[in-house]
C-alpha cells in the first residue's frame, strides 16, 4: 500500500509478515494518588486507519470523547480492563498496571495475535509482543488504546466526583496537583485514594 501514515508504519511491517490480529494496548492512571488504573486492548482490521488519533495526552477533552466513539465503533474489538486503589495498594501499581492489562486483552473477543504495548512488555510472553517508547505517539493501534484507557478513567472519576465532592476529582482525576493534596491533608483520605501513594503527603500534614 502507498501512502502509510507515519504512525501506521510499526503495524504494516507486522502485517507484511501475515499477522492480522495487532492488539494495541496501553494504560491510564499509573500517577494518580486516587482512583484505579485502566488499561485498554484494541484490534483493527489490516490498514483500517482513523485520522487524529495520537497520544491521547495531546488531545482536548473533547477530541478524546470524539475519537472514542469512532474507536468503538470501528474497531474489531476492544476490552478494558480495571484495578481498584485496594489492589494497587496490596501488589504494587506494576504489577497492577500489568493485571488491569490482561484483563483488558482477556476481554477481546478475537485472539491475539501479536501484542504492541506502550513502553513495557508484559512479563509473560502468551503473545509475540513488543514494547515501544512513546508507542502512544508513535502506533496508532497503540494510540487508539490510550484514547480509550484515558477516556474511560476520566469518565469513572467524575462519576467518583459525585460521592466525594470535596476532593475535586472531576477536574484532576486524583493526579497530584497543589488543590488535591490540600484536601487530602484538609479532610484525609478517602476510600478511593491509594495510601501507598500518600506517605508523605500525609506525613507533612501532621508534623
Amino acid at each position: 500500500m502507498e501512502n502509510i501514515p507515519d504512525n501506521l508504519q510499526i503495524e504494516h511491517l507486522i502485517w507484511k509478515e501475515g499477522i492480522r490480529r495487532i492488539v494495541g494496548i496501553d494504560e491510564a492512571g499509573r500517577g494518580p494518588l486516587a482512583g484505579p488504573v485502566v488499561a485498554a486492548a484494541v484490534v483493527f482490521e489490516p490498514y483500517h486507519y482513523i485520522e487524529g488519533v495520537t497520544d491521547s495526552k495531546k488531545l482536548t477533552q473533547r477530541q478524546r470523547e470524539e475519537l472514542y466513539h469512532l474507536i468503538v465503533e470501528q474497531a474489531v474489538s476492544y476490552g478494558i480492563g480495571v484495578v481498584d486503589n485496594q489492589e494497587i495498594d496490596r501488589i504494587n501499581i506494576r504489577q497492577a498496571t500489568f493485571k488491569a492489562m490482561r484483563k483488558a486483552i482477556g476481554s477481546l473477543s478475537v485472539k491475539p495475535e501479536y501484542l504492541l504495548l506502550d513502553g513495557e512488555e508484559l512479563p509473560e510472553k502468551i503473545y509475540p509482543q513488543e514494547a515501544i517508547v512513546k508507542g502512544d505517539s508513535l502506533c496508532f493501534t497503540i494510540a487508539a488504546a490510550s484514547i480509550l484507557a484515558k477516556v474511560s478513567r476520566d469518565r469513572m472519576m467524575i462519576e467518583y466526583h459525585q460521592q466525594y465532592p470535596q476532593y475535586g476529582f472531576a477536574q484532576h482525576k486524583g493526579y497530584g496537583t497543589e488543590y488535591h493534596r490540600k484536601m487530602i491533608q484538609s479532610h484525609g483520605p478517602c476510600p478511593l485514594h491509594r495510601h501507598s501513594f500518600l506517605t508523605r503527603i500525609l506525613n507533612s500534614s501532621s508534623s
